[in-house]
């Protein structure tokens, strides 16, 4: 998709480009307006989905995947960390500038859904702990971004916004309260969220990570409650018998059975895999569509635009695996953290490589941190050429280095045998 953007913003038809993303869209009614550019709909608006995603995400790790327990959260958190602070100092030592310093938290989060991609490709080379390991990883990675955003990259905050915010908070606790478990009925109260995150000052799609946070986690009935749910149908199904069953009787029975599904799983749950495809299919196309176009045509960079490309690059390819591998090596060596059953610090070196894809977060996080046209497109082509190099180099490095799982495995029990059978 960037490549496309890449070409379409440097091609004939560039002014098309640019005219399609600040075109005006919005709606009047009477003397009441409101007109922003498409491109301001797509970062500010559909973006918003994409972080309720992420929050439900959050959520989801912390009740019950890999942040859950401290012993398994230590590993992913200390990397994090190191792949956080490693590549913001490298950022700052080569573009520390006053004008350019804004862009030091453009490398500093891991894109989950390509990082995730890169090690699918590696196939059975990568074990399942090291997935885990890698989405824990970025969460955490994408918790800290999260905090940057609404603490370095919003502007002064309006108390009057903050309340409104809050007053959609309590309307959202309250229908949970009250048992309130249609999911279209939370629309209105989120809206009311995101416009007070935007009349505050604070960037609106943190509106859509706290709405995530709150989506509950726990189903109503689980998997115990829908399986006694249909057996009561399927029996009184049976005793009412398959020749006097009315299509009525029928037709209620189904519509038990369809509301005990709905309950069997988590909202947050239900609500990602329904939003998941729309996200990776729809919402992160477009914004990449939208904001990794970057136009060559005004010549040369200069000094400034430079140290912004080489710093966001040298932040993404260097800064994260040195981060990643320095502070997972420090917390094993202190005890802190043990290594995942089946893991190797050859995982961690594939680990920290591939965590350098900062696509569509580092390009959010860009388009924030820098006003000027050239700083941000310079931004851009960092991201862009940063973690194409880290998406290739994650590829070459785990199928030179890593072993297929299954042969690892023969191996070991091999050496095993060869041992025993000497001893």
């Amino acid at each position: 998709m960037s490549d496309n953007d890449l070409a379409w913003a440097n091609s004939p038809w560039a002014v098309s480009y640019t005219h399609l993303w600040h075109a005006p869209v919005g709606i009047r009614l009477g003397t009441f307006a409101f007109e922003r550019s498409l491109e301001w709909f797509v970062n500010d608006g559909l973006m918003v989905i994409f972080f309720f995603v992420v929050g439900m995400e959050i959520r989801r790790e912390l009740h019950l995947g890999g942040l859950s327990d401290w012993r398994r959260a230590a590993l992913p958190a200390v990397a994090a960390l190191g792949g956080i602070l490693v590549p913001a100092a490298l950022y700052l030592a080569i573009a520390g500038a006053p004008t350019t310093r804004s862009g030091w938290g453009v490398p500093i989060a891991t894109d989950i859904a390509f990082a995730v991609g890169i090690l699918t490709l590696l196939g059975k080379r990568v074990p399942a702990a090291l997935r885990v390991l890698l989405l824990a990883l970025a969460i955490i990675d994408d918790v800290v971004a999260i905090l940057v955003i609404a603490v370095f990259y919003s502007s002064g905050v309006a108390f009057s916004g903050v309340l409104v915010a809050a007053s959609g908070v309590v309307a959202i606790l309250t229908m949970q309260r009250f048992g309130v478990r249609t999911k279209l009925a939370y629309v209105v109260p989120s809206l009311v969220v995101w416009a007070g995150m935007y009349s505050a000052g604070i960037h609106p799609t943190i509106a859509g990570v706290i709405v995530g946070l709150m989506t509950p986690v726990r189903a109503w009935l689980g998997p115990k409650g829908f399986l006694v749910n249909v057996r009561q149908e399927l029996d009184r199904i049976g005793r009412t018998g398959t020749k006097t069953l009315s299509s009525h009787d029928l037709g209620d029975a189904l519509r038990h059975v369809d509301a005990a599904r709905r309950e069997s799983v988590s909202p947050a749950e239900s609500l990602i895999e329904k939003l998941h495809p729309l996200v990776a299919f729809g919402i992160m196309p477009v914004f990449a569509l939208a904001n990794a176009g970057v136009s060559l045509a005004g010549g040369a960079l200069d000094s400034s635009s430079w140290s912004v490309v080489t710093a966001v690059a040298v932040g993404l390819i260097v800064g994260k695996p040195v981060g990643v591998l320095l502070a997972s090596w420090l917390a094993i060596r202190l005890r802190i953290a043990v290594l995942p059953v089946g893991t190797s610090f050859r995982h961690l070196v594939v680990l920290g490589v591939v965590a350098g894809v900062g696509f569509t977060m580092a390009l959010f996080i860009a388009r924030l941190a820098f006003v000027d046209v050239k700083l941000l497109a310079a931004a851009k082509i960092g991201v862009l050429v940063a973690s194409g190099g880290a998406a290739i180099g994650g590829l070459i490095i785990g199928r030179v280095w890593l072993a297929p799982v299954e042969t690892a495995a023969a191996a070991a029990t091999a050496d095993e045998a060869e041992s025993s059978s000497e001893a």
